[in-house]
């Protein structure tokens, strides 16, 4: 293993034994991240559901399935951490809101990691921003008012950078409402992850 694997483990072997806002997480901590030093595309998504707590793997469901769709990757491409690393804004399963949905990502978990993870990743090409989130994060001014603008206005974003809707059922009937996100969108990002990838 290079230094920089050996530093990166260290510091995922940190990540994955937090145990910092535990008292608050109603499954515990389990902390999900998949990443390597040679990885050149990410993806920024919310926090893990209960399945990929219970699985430990993420995107491991059917958002992680529609997301595959949208990349045109295969489940062998998509972990493989030597290419794509993933990386949520809540490394642990928040629990439920009070619509029923999943809660927010912890708030913990980005200014203690993030940084840090992002220093070992001196590869990456392309980010993709999934979800709110992320979006509030890392587009900052470029951010709009609401998520479908942002996606949306993806052309004013850097080149490396892609806003992307969160890929839930839930958001099916934005999709439909939104033909420019399939028409337009999806094979730019396509376009982007195949030439970041080769």
């Amino acid at each position: 293993m290079t230094a920089a694997g050996a530093a990166l483990s260290r510091l995922l072997r940190e990540v994955r034994g937090c145990t910092r806002c535990a008292a608050d997480l109603p499954l515990g901590p389990r902390p999900v991240v998949r990443m390597a030093p040679a990885a050149r595309l990410l993806i920024i998504g919310q926090a893990p559901g209960t399945k990929v707590h219970d699985s430990g793997i993420p995107w491991n469901d059917r958002s992680g399935d529609v997301l595959r769709g949208w990349l045109e990757l295969d489940r062998a491409a998509f972990y493989d951490e030597n290419r794509i690393a993933i990386m949520p804004m809540g490394f642990c399963y928040p629990g439920r809101d009070a619509r029923g949905g999943d809660a927010p990502p912890r708030p913990e978990c980005a200014p203690l990691w993030h940084d840090r993870l992002l220093a070992r990743l001196p590869r990456i090409r392309l980010t993709l921003l999934v979800g709110q989130y992320a979006q509030a994060r890392y587009l900052g001014a470029r951010r709009r008012a609401t998520l479908t603008e942002t996606v949306r206005a993806w052309r004013d974003c850097p080149d490396d950078i892609l806003p992307l809707p969160h890929p839930s059922w839930r958001n099916t009937a934005w999709q439909k409402k939104q033909p420019w996100f399939a028409a337009e969108l999806l094979p730019e990002l396509r376009r982007r992850v195949r030439e970041c990838l080769a």
